[in-house]
């Protein structure tokens, strides 16, 4: 009998249940694309302190995205309601409620502008952590993201607003935040957008990734994208950030925010202005780059190459021009497109016969070729044609007379190119 009841209290928590990095139950088990399985509040501290792995397998993760483990999260829960309340396992396992409850956290964002704002903001967070039920109970909380946000407007403790911008990107994804928070920030004369200009000069790098993740999603249209350019160094610090972090999240995030703030001429040329297609184009001639980097990279520099002033820049970048035809085919599809895009930008549409020449030194008329032999889209394939007509010939001796074809002594040697 009383071996009975010692075996009844030896329950045992299923490894599939135990969230490889805590070790602890998952509240929240979100999957990876590698297949493995997280709760979501440790792989986002993971992720947000730089790291650019799967903590299980230490594969480097062409994307950080995640899915809710729905069915495991069901088989989860099924599993706590039939554990014995006295067991060991029990004990160790999660509690079934957060911290703080639904109407303490009502509570809190009501009062979060008294004095205890920092702890205040850390309740918030961990009760956002727990699950996807309290991200939306917060956000459908009237008042409650115009409450947080509102935290930022007098203070200047750069603790304190890290802890609201860590609060906004847990909860930014659900449904109908990045409007709110467009609205709370962009819309009235409050000045907001001066606290993200210091998080990025001073405070830490998870901070700075997730400041820049707020800025790409609530760079929503042209007022919110002008109102961030002409907001006097922030457009400048952002590309500080992509130019100087080396972790590959905080320049992934740099790239996107960028790209989402450049819709708007005056922030190309402005961003022109500072340098960002020399920056674009050592990231892009690094060995390391990942594959989001290079296709955020190429991204950028495409937008960039809609202007008068972004395709001359590009057209006198002999680095950049030669990484983007190095990056062409060995990166995903989109990445490749987006390179075509900005050589056929700078050799067809701005006729830039310099451009032109670098692109000849590097090959480019093969890859370009090889491109059009892919499974390419056919607005891509009709560019490539047309780089291939400008491609044909170079410039003989810095004269304007074009009479070598680059193409005279590759045909004499290969009669069919191959993708692979």
């Amino acid at each position: 009998m009383m071996r009975n009841r010692r075996e009844e209290l030896n329950v045992t928590v299923p490894s599939l249940f135990r969230c490889p990095i805590s070790m602890d139950v998952m509240k929240s088990p979100v999957s990876l694309c590698t297949g493995v399985t997280y709760d979501r509040s440790s792989i986002q501290t993971w992720l947000s302190q730089g790291h650019n792995t799967c903590p299980a397998t230490m594969q480097i993760l062409p994307s950080t995205d995640f899915t809710p483990n729905l069915t495991l999260r069901r088989l989860i829960n099924v599993w706590l309601q039939h554990q014995p309340a006295n067991s060991p396992s029990a004990a160790t396992t999660p509690s079934s409620s957060p911290a703080v409850s639904k109407s303490e956290v009502l509570e809190i964002v009501k009062n979060i502008n008294g004095e205890n704002r920092l702890s205040s903001l850390v309740k918030i967070a961990e009760f956002v952590k727990y699950s996807d039920e309290n991200r939306r109970f917060f956000v459908n909380s009237c008042g409650a993201i115009a409450n947080v946000v509102g935290v930022l407007v007098d203070c200047d403790v750069v603790e304190i607003c890290e802890s609201v911008i860590a609060v906004l990107d847990l909860v930014v994804l659900e449904n109908g935040v990045k409007e709110q928070f467009n609205k709370e920030v962009l819309r009235s004369d409050r000045d907001f957008l001066s606290k993200f200009l210091l998080i990025l000069r001073n405070g830490k790098l998870s901070s700075r990734i997730q400041t820049a993740r707020i800025l790409e999603f609530i760079a929503l249209d042209a007022d919110s994208q002008r109102k961030i350019v002409e907001d006097q160094g922030l457009l400048y610090e952002l590309h500080v950030f992509t130019r100087k972090e080396t972790n590959r999240f905080a320049v992934e995030a740099g790239l996107s925010a960028l790209i989402a703030v450049s819709t708007i001429r005056p922030a190309r040329k402005e961003l022109v202005r500072l340098g960002i297609v020399q920056t674009v184009g050592k990231i892009l001639s690094g060995s390391d780059s990942a594959r989001a980097v290079v296709e955020r990279s190429l991204k950028l520099l495409e937008t960039v190459a809609t202007c008068t002033e972004g395709r001359a820049a590009i057209g006198k970048g002999e680095e950049c021009l030669t990484a983007i035809v190095t990056r062409l085919m060995k990166s995903s599809r989109a990445a490749t497109e987006h390179g075509v895009t900005v050589l056929w930008s700078v050799c067809c549409l701005a006729r830039d016969t310099a451009a032109r020449e670098v692109i000849g030194r590097v090959n480019g008329l093969t890859k370009v070729l090889l491109v059009m032999q892919s499974d390419c889209s056919t607005g891509a394939r009709q560019m490539c044609g047309e780089l291939v007509k400008a491609l044909r010939v170079v410039n003989n001796n810095n004269s304007k007379n074009y009479s070598k074809s680059c193409l005279a002594s590759y045909d004499t040697k290969t009669t069919h190119i191959m993708p692979y």
